[in-house]
């Protein structure tokens, strides 16, 4: 598979994004295909890596940020994200299964669940929430803190599969299979 833009590396990289590819490949031991595709762009890279910086600093833990990626990664069938995230959610100590029931807006924590419904929802309904949804996730036990956080989430995951599918970025880590729709 070739990617619809070229997948770039701190020698081919537009001067702007040679610093965040090197955090990147610092950060990762290697530099994953969907920022050597956003490298094309210094200010999108900069953008999206710092975004992951952020709310990786947040107060939602690693597991459930990782556990809405795989939901929207499915549901905007983004096999990039449904690889990369599950990977990274069996790294922040999900098991496979927990993984899997988050592909499918599934768990088995009540807390959980209602985390992946609003986000689910946001997707799905285009932000156009009901205040009964937020609600729900705020009776779920979540703060505002938290579900503004819930949505910057779902806002960098969108970029990413964005990202990923419109520009047929090859998938390099291991597969999973997205569920049929």
């Amino acid at each position: 598979m070739t990617a619809r833009t070229p997948l770039l590396d701190q020698q081919s990289a537009p001067a702007g994004s040679v610093d965040t590819l090197a955090q990147i490949h610092g950060a990762f031991g290697t530099t994953p295909n969907m920022f050597r595709a956003v490298a094309n762009s210094p200010a999108a890279l900069k953008s999206m890596w710092g975004a992951f910086g952020a709310l990786g600093g947040g107060v939602i833990p690693a597991q459930l940020g990782e556990k809405i990626a795989v939901a929207i990664a499915d549901r905007n069938r983004c096999e990039y994200c449904l690889a990369a995230h599950t990977a990274l959610g069996r790294k922040a100590g999900a098991s496979s299964a927990d993984m899997s029931a988050a592909q499918a807006g599934r768990s088995e924590d009540p807390k959980t669940a209602a985390a992946l419904t609003f986000a689910l929802k946001l997707v799905e309904q285009r932000g156009q929430l009901a205040a009964d949804d937020v609600t729900a996730v705020r009776a779920a036990g979540f703060s505002d803190e938290e579900v503004v956080e819930i949505v910057a989430h779902v806002a960098l995951n969108l970029f990413t599969n964005y990202i990923n599918v419109a520009l047929d970025v090859p998938v390099d880590f291991p597969g999973v299979k997205l569920t049929a729709r």
